[in-house]
């Protein structure tokens, strides 16, 4: 997490879960995204056979469970997510995006955060 900005940040939580991290910040300042849920767009199967689960809703809508879903270890720390080609990367926006679909809502999950757990950290596509 000390590392430069556009590079994986991933470690053991609880001795279980493995949480992939996006560094933020400048080199020697801790700052990063925690990237807690996906939603996948293909290799359903593969994910549904790493998590041992069929219901689709419930492969990747976790920080650990979307990790184990793509296979993601703390091996996967440390990759340049810019100049990549190991098949996690920061790709060019697709031109037809448009900013305005994403929504900023409050965090779930997270009530032991008292008040910043109503913080708009969390960003969705409408």
């Amino acid at each position: 997490m000390f590392g430069a900005a556009g590079y994986t940040y991933v470690y053991l939580c609880y001795g279980i879960h493995h949480l992939f991290n996006i560094v933020t910040g400048p080199k020697e300042i801790p700052h990063a995204v925690l990237i807690r849920g996906i939603k996948p767009l293909k290799g359903i199967n593969w994910m549904k056979a790493r998590r041992k689960k069929k219901n689709e809703k419930e492969l990747t809508n976790g920080p650990g469970k979307w990790t184990q879903a793509f296979g993601i270890t703390t091996a996967h720390s440390g990759i340049d997510l810019l100049n990549n080609h190991v098949g996690i990367a920061i790709t060019p926006r697709d031109p037809n995006f448009n900013s305005t679909d994403i929504i900023a809502t409050p965090r779930i999950g997270i009530d032991y955060a008292e008040e910043w757990a109503q913080m708009p950290w969390r960003f969705l596509l409408q």
